[in-house]
């Protein structure tokens, strides 16, 4: 059994997605053994505990530098015999300490078809303005293993969306999450959680089953 660590900053609705997923059986081998939050207020956290998850608050601000919080993450992790780190919506730098620990065992979930609109400064509705403003007629969503760039880690799994002629950066978000990150995400775990995935010179892949509809 996969223990899944789930890091998020705000309301978890990918979070909720995993939940689901594995209530419905869409998730094998694989359990939440911890949903983490650097926002004490994050609904993802009440979400958890609803499903009587454990949930945990571990924020920069609890410390007084930032090596000293790098260190009490990395602690919780192993301590809790984390395989899996799962970034949902997760706004806080993943030191360095964390994924040479957690090598190639860190997702994340990006809102567009990676290389297009990702990295530094690409987030929440700023990735989906920047979008429209390119003029693009497909968008989409990205799983990714993370290294020590950003957004730059080998991609494991995409899905496109189409992006509509009246849409606003909220609209598309909307859509995006809907249908490919709600989709994605609860995919690449089972993937990872079965032995399906490949990780060889940078490039990922699934196998048996690995095409997302």
């Amino acid at each position: 059994m996969l223990n899944v660590a789930v890091l998020v900053s705000g309301g978890g609705t990918n979070l909720q997605a995993i939940i689901d997923s594995i209530e419905s059986g869409r998730i094998t081998g694989a359990r939440i053994a911890a949903v983490i939050s650097n926002n004490k207020n994050a609904y993802a956290l009440t979400r958890a505990r609803k499903h009587n998850l454990t949930a945990v608050c571990i924020s920069p601000k609890d410390y007084e530098t930032r090596e000293q919080f790098n260190e009490a993450l990395l602690e919780y992790l192993v301590n809790a015999g984390i395989d899996l780190i799962v970034l949902a919506g997760y706004l806080v730098v993943v030191p360095k300490i964390i994924i040479e620990r957690f090598k190639n065992r860190i997702i994340n979930i990006h809102p567009s078809l990676i290389p297009s609109f990702c990295g530094t400064g690409y987030y929440g509705l700023k990735v989906h303005e920047a979008a429209l403003k390119r003029g693009v007629k497909v968008s989409g969503a990205t799983v990714h293993f993370v290294d020590e760039g950003t957004d730059t880690g080998p991609i494991l799994m995409q899905k496109a969306v189409e992006v509509l002629p009246d849409d606003t950066p909220e609209t598309l978000q909307r859509r995006i999450m809907e249908q490919a990150e709600w989709v994605l995400l609860p995919a690449a775990i089972d993937a990872i959680a079965n032995g399906r995935v490949t990780l060889k010179d940078n490039i990922a892949a699934v196998i048996n089953g690995g095409h997302v509809e």
